[in-house]
């Protein structure tokens, strides 16, 4: 395939992704993700980093008085996004166009950094949560809502046999990354997590976990 067929190609398919994902999250959303998203991001404060925003399903859940900033890879995704920022012009919203795991950002420079649905597709997990520890005050917290891994081996098992189909179609997404255990690994402290299962999606995503982590003063 040569080099402008396949320009062509990854741009069509990121088009039709973005508007698959964001079709796709709103339903998922309408059948109850949309309140477990607005738990979780109901304790975000201070100046927060939504990383990986995607088409902006967060945006409308933050408290009215954090200071927001979206980090997102994606220049389909982006335009979705500015799209949406150019609706409410009364709210400013800082966003930039950047991989998780090179934030440009000063280090400490965040209360709060938010992943939801991010983890699962980050090539290098990692390195993005080591960013998280350095773009955030000693003190602050990671507040995340994920797809995981299951817990029951057998399931398991099924995700993994799925993984490669499901990496294809979901344009990176790994359905058996054990995101829960990346984050226990990472210099954050783990400091609450609940478990559930993720409304209406395929069954290799649906194991979920959200809570958050804290960086040692």
């Amino acid at each position: 395939m040569s080099s402008c067929v396949s320009d062509l190609y990854s741009a069509t398919f990121g088009r039709l992704f973005t508007l698959w994902y964001g079709f796709v999250m709103r339903l998922i959303d309408e059948m109850g993700l949309r309140e477990v998203r607005r738990e979780v991001l109901g304790e975000a404060v201070g100046r927060t980093l939504d990383v990986g925003t995607g088409t902006g399903a967060n945006l409308p859940l933050y408290p009215d008085e954090v200071s927001l900033v979206l980090a997102e890879p994606d220049e389909h995704m982006l335009k979705v996004l500015r799209q949406k920022l150019s609706e409410d012009p009364n709210r400013h919203i800082e966003l930039v166009q950047a991989p998780a795991e090179k934030l440009p950002f000063e280090t400490s420079s965040f209360d709060c950094v938010v992943y939801t649905m991010v983890l699962c597709t980050i090539p290098d997990p990692e390195a993005a949560l080591v960013e998280v520890a350095r773009v955030l005050r000693p003190g602050g917290r990671l507040l995340f809502l994920e797809h995981v891994r299951s817990e029951d081996p057998g399931f398991a098992r099924l995700q993994d046999r799925w993984q490669r189909v499901w990496r294809f179609l979901a344009d990176g997404c790994n359905c058996n990354r054990d995101s829960l255990a990346a984050i226990e690994s990472s210099p954050l402290t783990l400091e609450s997590v609940r478990r559930g299962r993720m409304p209406m999606a395929p069954l290799i995503i649906k194991p979920l976990v959200y809570g958050s982590a804290v960086l040692p003063a």
